[in-house]
C-alpha cells in the first residue's frame, strides 16, 4: 500500500463479517480518493463498508464478485448537505468510476469505486 492514509486505518476497510480481512486488501486508487475526499471536504466520515471477502453475506448472493471484493469500493456514511458535497467531488474526481447512492432510511451512504466500468445508480 502507497496511499498516505493520515485521516483512516486500513483496519476500517477491513471485511466486515468476521473473516481475518485487516483491510490490506483494498486498492490505492481508492484510498488514495477517498483520503483526498477527506482532506478537500474538512469532515469526518465513517468507511461503513470496503472490502468484503467472498464469504461476506451481500458479495456470496452475487453471481459476479463486485467491486467490493476487488477492493476497488467503499461505502462512505454520509447524508444532507455532507452527502452532496462528496457527490460533488467525487464526480469530478477523474478516479471515481462508480457512484450509487443510497439517501433513504437509516443507513444513508454513498458508494464509490474505481472499477473499469462508468455508471451511476441509487439503491
Amino acid at each position: 500500500m502507497t496511499a498516505n492514509l493520515k485521516n483512516f486505518t486500513l483496519a476500517e476497510f477491513a471485511c466486515k463479517c468476521g473473516c481475518d480481512s485487516d483491510g490490506s486488501e483494498m486498492q490505492d486508487s481508492i484510498l488514495q480518493a477517498v483520503q483526498n475526499f477527506r482532506t478537500a471536504l474538512g469532515f469526518p466520515f465513517p468507511i461503513t463498508s470496503g472490502y468484503r471477502c467472498p464469504n461476506h453475506p451481500i458479495e456470496a448472493r452475487k453471481s459476479t464478485p463486485g467491486a467490493h471484493s476487488r477492493g476497488l469500493a467503499v461505502d462512505i456514511g454520509v447524508n444532507r448537505e455532507r452527502a452532496l458535497e462528496l457527490l460533488k467531488m467525487a464526480l469530478n474526481d477523474g478516479r471515481i468510476k462508480g457512484v450509487g447512492i443510497n439517501q433513504k432510511g437509516n443507513a444513508r451512504f454513498i458508494h464509490l469505486d474505481t472499477d473499469d466500468r462508468t455508471a451511476i445508480w441509487s439503491y
